[in-house]
């Protein structure tokens, strides 16, 4: 299998469970002179739909009431892998492990006060999950204040490279080295990776197929 077919997630939950745990996306969209113009938000993943917010007013909004095709891309970088892993004499070694989501789709202004409401409480439960606020109400004057985008999806791919392009005992090697690196990272590289830390160093529980 080409590495390309490796690196990419079959999994549509495991799409949908990386979204809801990511806190920024950027959405791209065509501006007055044909250039894409990208830009960082919150957003949310509801009913198979990404819902971004945004002022009333601004250039994102004028390009997709001209051209409503637009692309969203949500990234992760799990760990820097530092050349001399592999070669200390060659820094081109150097790579990285990641996850990433790639969307085409159409792009609508949510006119639907329900819909809207459902979006805006939607990324409050997403960003305040702690709550401590009263839930927006579709009858509240502040929906006439925020412009609610709605993407559907044409195309949804996910990428990742955890090391499942390697066979067991060098991935193994691979885990070794980023846990004795300790990068802030680290921890949580290695579970998502599928190992765990025991008295004696790594151990594999867990095949990275996603």
């Amino acid at each position: 299998m080409q590495l390309v077919g490796i690196l990419k997630i079959n999994s549509f939950e495991k799409i949908k469970e990386f979204l809801n745990e990511e806190h920024v996306g950027r959405i791209s969209s065509i501006d007055k002179n044909g250039f894409p113009q990208i830009i960082p938000m919150n957003f949310v993943f509801l009913n198979d739909a990404i819902y971004v917010h945004s002022h009333v007013k601004g250039e994102k909004l004028d390009n997709i009431s001209r051209n409503n095709k637009v692309g969203f891309e949500v990234d992760r970088e799990l760990e820097f892998l530092p050349s001399y892993f592999e070669d200390p004499h060659d820094a081109s070694l150097a790579d990285t492990l990641y996850i990433s989501v790639v969307i085409k789709g159409i792009a609508s202004f949510v006119t639907n006060l329900e819909e809207k409401t459902l979006a805006l409480n939607g990324l409050m439960a997403k960003y305040q999950p702690e709550g401590q606020y009263d839930p927006i109400k579709s009858d509240m004057q502040v929906l006439d204040a925020v412009t609610v985008i709605k993407i559907i999806s044409e195309t949804i791919h996910g990428k990742y490279k955890i090391g499942q392009d390697m066979n067991p005992a060098d991935r193994m090697t691979l885990a070794t080295k980023i846990w004795k690196r300790n990068s802030p990272s680290s921890k949580q590289t290695l579970k998502i990776m599928g190992f765990e830390e025991t008295d004696d160093g790594l151990r594999m529980i867990d095949e990275p197929v996603w």
